[in-house]
């Protein structure tokens, strides 16, 4: 027999970080423990407030309903959360490592097992200019050749005097930049603004438009001047089926998964496989869980064996993280076998 309980645990930030929902100062997260013959497994529900779909009045009761009702089986219980995206990942998480030989140990991969570390970006947040330039310094000094700058808080000309400044000083084949709009752009200014910063060879522009306009992120999607990556977009689309209409719809030229928004593992795969089939690239992005959740999706970005930069740089951000074996180095990600885990207390 199995028997599953679940934690609220509230992380806190090291310093007040804004994003397009506002100023961040703590996050919560709930971690789920199986358990079965004295053997234990853990996975987090990273719910983010405000972003994800699953940010609903019924939360709770619906975890309650998961640990009421563990013993269906995997497959029964994803399906009976196909609206709980971060409470199915955290479930896989969970029953991944109740049957590792080491509950940390979800993939046999490269990032475990042979010190491999997996390439990622640096995160600059939004803020004034100031604390932007401060970021930046900081990320370069850190040695990340791929920064990833959210945008629209700030003035536009100020942004792009910020991305100027780094063209003057690094080519994009010394650094490369990547910019998140969070739907701040309306699709009336939407492709000025993409044929301006243009200009300061981007890899990418996440999200240049509110979500749910397809119509319009179709056309911009067709005569943009760099590539477009879809992010909160995915948010939301539960079924296979509806996946694959929205990309063929759109054609976007990236797509970006978070795990705990799109549904785990399952749900990454699917949008993996449907991707590919029509030539759209992606990457993987935390979502800022604690490290449990962290940890679970690095192996997994090392498992599928993609080799672009990822978006997995968030553990540091908070002052009172789940202790691991994690680090960031030389703008890496790295997993040290010989450390150790916090232990949770359920």
């Amino acid at each position: 027999m199995l028997r599953a309980f679940y934690k609220k645990y509230v992380l806190n930030f090291k310093q007040a970080s804004g994003t397009s929902r506002g100023v961040l100062k703590t996050k919560e997260t709930y971690f789920l423990s199986i358990d079965q013959n004295g053997k234990n497994g853990i996975g987090e529900c990273g719910l983010f407030k405000g972003l994800s779909i699953d940010d609903r009045h019924d939360y709770v009761d619906k975890l309650n309903w998961l640990c009421d009702n563990i013993n269906l089986g995997q497959d029964v219980l994803l399906e009976g959360l196909v609206e709980f995206p971060s409470i199915q990942f955290g479930l896989e998480q969970a029953f991944l490592s109740l049957k590792a030989e080491n509950k940390y140990e979800l993939f046999d991969t490269p990032f475990v097992h042979k010190n491999e570390p997996i390439s990622i970006n640096g995160l600059i947040w939004m803020g004034s200019s100031d604390f932007m330039e401060k970021q930046i310094e900081a990320k370069l000094l850190e040695g990340f050749s791929t920064i990833k700058l959210k945008i629209g808080a700030i003035d536009f000309d100020k942004e792009c005097q910020l991305l100027a400044s780094i063209r003057e000083r690094f080519n994009s084949n010394e650094i490369e930049l990547r910019v998140d709009a969070n739907g701040a752009f309306s699709p009336s200014e939407a492709l000025y603004k993409l044929d301006r910063l243009s200009k300061f060879d981007l890899h990418s522009l996440e999200q240049p438009i509110k979500q749910g306009q397809i119509s319009e992120m179709k056309n911009l999607c067709r005569e943009t001047p760099l590539p477009i990556a879809l992010d909160e977009e995915l948010i939301g689309v539960f079924h296979k089926n509806q996946k694959a209409v929205l990309l063929e719809e759109i054609m976007p030229q990236y797509i970006i998964l978070k795990p705990s928004l799109v549904g785990g593992i399952k749900g990454c795969n699917d949008w993996i496989s449907l991707a590919e089939k029509n030539d759209i690239r992606w990457w993987i992005t935390s979502a800022l869980e604690s490290n449990i959740g962290l940890n679970a999706i690095a192996q997994y970005t090392s498992y599928i064996q993609t080799k672009t930069p990822q978006g997995l740089g968030t553990g540091s951000l908070f002052t009172n993280n789940i202790k691991a074996p994690l680090y960031v180095k030389n703008g890496n990600l790295w997993y040290d076998s010989s450390g150790e885990w916090e232990t949770l207390k359920f």
